[in-house]
């Protein structure tokens, strides 16, 4: 018994085909099952179709069955299918329905009547599991994205359903709070034996915790239905724009043949392939440090707080940019991450401290005057987006720019083909996936042409092809002198891609230097919420004593390869 979709199909009613397409699957009572694919897969629709908002609030036709141990699941009320499957939303802002976090997550023991004395003890319980219990009394409004993401997770913990559905519950989580989230499903899994199911992009991290069965989706379609070691043995991830683990690909890039192996999440039976690996990182052509030049952009003692008695958020920040550089900002949620950036465009009015551009102070410029020079593409996309339509919303800040429509029309086609989404350019942007909507919003501010574009978490739900494209052509922004700043808890992204990273935590810097430094620091990681690479404990198991060097060793292994 369990869930079985018997050639379930579903059709959006604004679409001409078909989202999901003959879909045979069985998730069996008690099982953990990670569901893959690209954006645009399907894999959000599906889930959507198990929690209920399919057909209630996105409307379409379906044919085929989905069961519920024996019985039709589809097309019952939303609140039969809440009391059997529980759901995190991708979205944490469309999940709160109180003004305090204690109170949200005390939503379903209220509709219970449980004794108010034992809900403060099982919310604080609950709370202290995703080390939230500090914000009991905060709105949930007011906290960071990752730290929405923690308190989401905890109400439907609190929500006593045999199937528990994560859409995408990594999204905004820095490494660690990603790991301790992974571990508490893990341990909810084995404590209670209910059925678990994650739809995640960050692979690497949730095969980590040992599910029983990967199922890759795309176009619609599953096209793998297996063990996770089966599906590293054949690349199918790889073969449909998913991510492999980091220290696969690393193997892979090296020339390992990984068709025999039998246990490749598990990275201690790699041990045996330590030669080969070493015998190809030494003939790695290291390429030329560029020196550094004239800051373009000075941050001087930076401090800000949003309210006196909640403390300062920033506390003394001060760091330069320079000209067609690739900034990484790393650190845990709630560091001050997303307020530097907003101190940066002027939508945080600083406390005290000066930004300078071009060596004139710019901290009194206006937010109009500031989108000339820098472009903020902001975590949650359905914050920026105001309009209907995906050509009107790319078109928005053009027009109010006061350029002709000729100009508009140049600068909309050219966003949308960088960004991928030329073949959207007519849809509705509720037609979108969250990882769309990201790229839409990206698409805007690319069409203003700034001089410094910051992104906080660009790529959080989108797939490895659609963030490759996009992260190759901000590299070519890079090449022609714009500064790229980025928020991201993607510690790969940013080893590939950043050539120096800023850790922050607690408002502070912790440390400023190379990608490779800094991702080898292990004190300033643990002190940051943040993860070693799978690369780094690659090096730990040869052995390896200057981890960044290793670093850098297999990351420029990987561009020659790419460049091959």
């Amino acid at each position: 018994m369990g869930i079985c979709f018997k050639d379930f199909t579903f059709q959006y009613e604004n679409l001409k085909n078909p989202t999901l397409k003959n879909i045979n699957l069985d998730i069996q009572t008690g099982e953990k099952v990670l569901i893959a694919g690209p954006s645009g897969s399907g894999k959000s629709t599906l889930a959507h179709c198990l929690n209920g908002l399919i057909p209630h609030a996105y409307k379409g036709k379906h044919e085929g069955e989905l069961l519920l141990n024996g019985e039709k699941l589809y097309g019952r009320s939303l609140e039969e299918v809440s009391k059997s499957i529980g759901t995190i939303l991708q979205d944490a802002d469309g999940q709160f329905i109180a003004l305090s976090v204690g109170e949200d997550v005390a939503f379903a023991f209220e509709n219970d009547g449980m004794a108010v004395p034992q809900m403060h003890e099982k919310v604080g319980k609950i709370l202290a599991n995703f080390n939230m219990e500090a914000f009991e009394e905060r709105s949930p409004q007011n906290l960071s994205g990752g730290q929405k993401q923690k308190v989401a997770m905890a109400g439907v913990m609190a929500m006593n359903t045999q199937i528990l559905l994560f859409d995408e519950p990594l999204a905004n989580l820095d490494p660690i709070s990603g790991q301790l989230a992974m571990d508490t499903i893990n341990r909810l899994h084995e404590e209670t034996k209910k059925t678990v199911i994650v739809v995640e992009h960050r692979i690497e991290e949730v095969l980590a915790h040992g599910f029983d069965r990967l199922v890759v989706m795309h176009k619609g379609e599953i096209l793998f239905n297996g063990t996770p070691d089966e599906a590293l043995r054949c690349g199918v991830l790889l073969e449909n724009g998913l991510r492999e683990p980091l220290y696969i690909e690393t193997l892979r890039n090296c020339g390992i043949d990984l068709s025999k192996e039998h246990h490749l999440t598990q990275i201690e039976s790699l041990l045996s392939h330590k030669g080969e690996v070493l015998h190809q990182l030494a003939g790695v052509v290291h390429t030329k440090e560029v020196p550094q030049q004239s800051p373009l952009v000075e941050c001087k003692d930076l401090n800000f707080s949003y309210a006196k008695e909640n403390g300062q958020i920033l506390k003394g920040i001060s760091f330069n940019l320079y000209e067609g550089e690739f900034l990484a900002i790393l650190g845990n949620n709630g560091a001050g991450k997303s307020t530097l950036l907003k101190s940066l465009t002027g939508f945080c009015k600083l406390d005290g401290g000066k930004i300078l551009y071009k060596g004139e102070d710019m901290t009194k410029w206006s937010i109009r005057k500031r989108a000339d020079v820098i472009g903020y593409v902001m975590q949650n996309p359905n914050h920026m987006i105001t309009q209907y339509m995906i050509y009107d919303e790319i078109a928005f800040g053009l027009r109010n720019f006061g350029y002709d429509e000729a100009a508009v029309a140049a600068r909309v086609e050219e966003a949308l083909e960088k960004c991928g989404l030329m073949a959207y350019k007519k849809w509705p942007i509720s037609s979108l996936s969250f990882g769309q909507k990201k790229r839409v919003t990206i698409a805007s501010i690319l069409a203003m042409k700034p001089k410094i574009i910051v992104l906080d978490e660009p790529t959080a739900g989108q797939d490895h092809k659609n963030y490759t494209e996009f992260m190759n052509f901000l590299m070519t922004l890079k090449r022609e002198g714009i500064t790229v700043v980025m928020i991201t808890h993607d510690i790969q992204l940013a080893l590939e891609y950043a050539d120096r990273a800023i850790v922050l935590s607690g408002g502070e810097i912790l440390q400023d230097g190379t990608i490779y430094d800094v991702l080898a620091n292990q004190e300033v990681l643990a002190k940051a919420n943040l993860k070693e690479t799978s690369i780094s404990a690659l090096g730990e198991l040869y052995n390896i004593q200057q981890k960044n060097i290793f670093l850098k060793q297999v990351i420029e292994q990987g561009r020659q390869q790419v460049n091959e």
